[in-house]
């Protein structure tokens, strides 16, 4: 049936209904045009039609109304009752237009986009620039590297493995910073969310589990990877942008791992089958400027149902990117047992996956640690973090910069040194001269200061004896 004569009639007549006027004399014209049905059947659906309510034809495109059309009863009816409509002209005129917005964003001013022209001129592009961005993703896959969009850079992770960082070129990039500051922006993230949210921060995060009896934490594999290009088609489109713009947008801001990249990660060993086989299809990458918006936003349902869990268990819930944290008194300390398994059926239903080799369980009498920030009372440095950094600026002090020499780890980008559940300002960098010793070493101390400010200030003290000259 779907796609017999009743579909293709539906088709037709959805066609035609969508393509100017929805007042009843104007739909009569065209479906008079476009049909070939008794009068009484054509004026019928006419007139229902016109009687709805403007809100109802913004939530209906092409495909949802011929669905509509299909389970219509009075449509039945006309194939078994009267002669069949038959489509004679079909009217290809499409008309787009943007829909409400879901109840709760229904009051935020998004940017009118009907069309992909008018995305086009709103990223400051011609239409052949915009398609030569968009192609499919399959044939997008399988161009050489030179040909794409992306730059792919392998990193070693410390635990084993291999991170695969896709970032965009800087025309991409540019355009993915105006979607992200112009449209995703403006629509808020759950109140649990503190990974790359304005005002909230890894602090944030951690300060919400202090002083607790017991903190759980768990981690979530490949986070941003995850996340695939239907779900953010899915978004986009909630947001209210017709078909044809939902899909330039969900195209700007994911990308399918090219093939040549996969054979030689699988290769190298560095992913095993299944993990190639997820970057396959299109999704987002971890680089890109627009991803951790997007990735907030799709795992909406997904921190949801966590905090809803927590609470039901008396406890508190927080997300920082892929950090998962749930920290509550003695009814979660007596029920930590089944957390674990209800935390990860929720993560798989949602279409995350936990890393199991990342869970702890934290009880108020040893150390309890949120993204490396102690939280047994107040949000804290580690005490040994807080000495190693100190012996580091007493070495410059004593010695000079020059002999602050640290091992190369701080390749990555710093977001996906949070982004991982890590200080952005960890021990160890890249410090190639004195100019960089110097903004690593204060940045280390400005870290510090959002936790313990009067450690920070004996450390700055240690930091103003520095001989930069040396």
């Amino acid at each position: 049936m779907k796609r017999g004569p009743r579909y293709l009639a539906a088709r037709g007549i959805a066609r035609t209904v969508l393509a100017g006027a929805v007042d009843a004399p104007a739909l009569r014209a065209r479906l008079a045009a476009c049909l070939v049905v008794p009068a009484g059947w054509r004026d019928d659906l006419a007139r229902r039609l016109a009687a709805w309510p403007p809100y109802r034809w913004r939530q209906h495109d092409l495909d949802s109304l011929t669905e509509w059309l299909l389970h219509d009863a009075r449509f039945g009816e006309a194939w078994q009752v009267h002669r069949p409509p038959v489509v004679r002209r079909y009217i290809l005129r499409p008309v787009y237009a943007m829909r409400p917005a879901p109840l709760g964003l229904h009051e935020q001013a998004f940017v009118p986009l009907a069309t992909p022209g008018d995305l086009a001129a709103w990223l400051g592009l011609a239409n052949a620039g915009l398609w030569r961005l968009v192609l499919p993703a399959a044939w997008q896959r399988r161009r050489p590297l030179g040909e794409q969009h992306y730059r792919f850079l392998q990193i070693p992770k410390p635990s084993g493995g291999v991170r695969l960082i896709e970032a965009p070129e800087p025309y991409l990039k540019g355009l993915q910073r105006r979607l992200l500051d112009g449209l995703l922006s403006r629509v808020p993230v759950h109140d649990a969310v503190h990974g790359y949210v304005a005002g909230r921060s890894v602090v944030s995060h951690a300060a919400a589990h202090a002083g607790r009896e017991v903190v759980l934490r768990f981690d979530l594999q490949d986070f941003f990877n995850s996340v695939p290009a239907s779900r953010v088609h899915a978004l986009w489109r909630t947001l209210g942008y017709p078909l044809p713009v939902v899909r330039c947008l969900t195209a700007l801001c994911t990308v399918a791992t090219p093939e040549v990249v996969l054979q030689r990660l699988r290769e190298d060993g560095g992913w095993d089958w299944a993990q190639a086989q997820r970057r396959r299809d299109a999704h987002l990458p971890q680089g890109a400027p627009t991803s951790a918006a997007l990735a907030n936003l799709c795992a909406f349902g997904l921190d949801l149902r966590l905090a809803a869990l927590a609470e039901s268990f008396g406890a508190r819930y927080t997300r920082y990117a892929d950090d998962l944290v749930i920290s509550g008194d003695t009814e979660l300390r007596r029920q930590a047992a089944r957390i674990e398994p209800l935390v990860a059926a929720i993560v798989r239903e949602e279409g995350f996956r936990l890393n199991h080799r990342k869970t702890f369980v934290a009880p108020a009498r040893g150390q309890q640690r949120v993204c490396g920030i102690v939280v047994n009372e107040r949000p804290n440095l580690p005490r040994e973090a807080f000495d190693r950094l100190k012996a580091s600026l007493h070495r410059c002090v004593v010695h000079g910069p020059s002999a602050l020499q640290l091992p190369q780890e701080l390749t990555q980008p710093r977001a996906s040194a949070l982004a991982e559940g890590r200080s952005p300002y960890p021990e160890s960098a890249v410090l190639s001269d004195a100019g960089n010793v110097r903004e690593h070493l204060r940045g280390r101390i400005a870290w510090v200061a959002q936790l313990n400010p009067a450690k920070a200030s004996r450390l700055m003290r240690l930091y103003e004896q520095i001989d930069w000259t040396r």
